[in-house]
């Protein structure tokens, strides 16, 4: 007994020496492992009147009112689609002074709020609390190297009536912003998330100017915005700062935008990377790309690494 007391004691001072050896070379202890990151769970915009920008979101795009899925219950919610991935657009009233970035937030979908903060802080990145939602969901805040506001949301998975809305688009597939940095944002999103390479590609078949990233467990995608001036004005800063709703077919998308009273949009038409899309801008500017799920033809650049996201 005093021989196998003596072992764990051992072992056990083993194990905590090697943890402080891990954590002295930068390295995070062996307990702290990444909890699935599954997709996109809302992405968060700055408006300059939530009450016009409603209207864009209800009427012109088709979302349905759902507040109770807010992160904060001074936001307003619209929901993208309903079932296992519950995906939403938040509008926050603009702060003062206003930021350059109007997507104000992109929150991660995990199925363990708790172990994804664990990982994320033994990895020398700063969290902030854990806390709930209207819906019992828990999330927490980080910040990338650049600045942008990340999130990760653990959310509880009720039966919700069907939307009452038509959505111009049934899928939040990615979101983007304007990179400085390409090696720091990888480190984070690459090396500690394990976020996936998707596609990238460039204005010229040698150029790199869209860098494509997918979450590890999932076919949702962050898309890097690179080489954008640093004096970019708002007006710029709207088309790089964007998120993107899937469609079957973005000339029927087109078609129903009209529809709705939308005037003025770009597209659609085949982009860089082979796929049909438009691109629509609500009341702040922000641009909101509509995107079929897969390529019509070959993409410039590279190839796809990974399959493309199922309507």
């Amino acid at each position: 007994m005093i021989v196998r007391a003596r072992m764990s004691w051992i072992a056990a001072l083993a194990a905590a020496w090697l943890s402080v050896v891990a954590v002295a070379a930068g390295r995070p202890p062996q307990q702290a492992t990444r909890a699935k990151i599954t997709g996109i769970d809302h992405v968060r915009l700055y408006v300059t009147s939530i009450e016009k920008s409603r209207a864009f979101y209800t009427h012109i795009l088709g979302l349905s009112p759902h507040d109770s899925r807010c992160s904060r219950a001074s936001y307003s919610c619209f929901a993208v689609n309903w079932g296992p991935r519950k995906q939403h657009i938040e509008l926050e009233q603009v702060p003062s002074p206003a930021p350059k970035n109007w997507v104000a937030e992109v929150a991660f979908a995990t199925d363990n709020a708790s172990k994804m903060r664990r990982y994320i802080i033994a990895h020398g990145v700063a969290a902030e609390p854990i806390s709930k939602g209207p819906d019992d969901s828990q999330q927490f805040q980080v910040r990338d190297p650049e600045g942008n506001g990340i999130a990760f949301v653990q959310r509880s998975l009720p039966i919700d009536d069907p939307p009452p809305a038509q959505p111009i688009g049934t899928q939040l597939l990615h979101a983007g912003f304007v990179v400085r940095d390409l090696t720091a944002e990888n480190r984070f999103y690459r090396d500690i998330l394990g976020f996936r390479l998707y596609w990238h590609g460039g204005f010229k078949d040698d150029g790199l100017d869209w860098y494509e990233i997918r979450v590890p467990d999932g076919d949702n995608w962050i898309e890097y915005m690179l080489n954008i001036p640093a004096n970019a004005d708002h007006k710029e800063l709207g088309v790089q700062n964007h998120f993107s709703l899937g469609v079957k077919d973005a000339k029927a998308a087109a078609a129903q935008l009209r529809k709705n009273g939308l005037e003025t949009f770009d597209g659609p038409e085949i982009g860089r990377d082979g796929k049909n899309s438009l691109d629509a801008y609500d009341p702040d500017a922000t641009r909101v790309e509509v995107m079929e799920f897969s390529p019509r033809q070959k993409p410039c650049c590279h190839p796809y690494q990974a399959a493309h996201p199922i309507p």
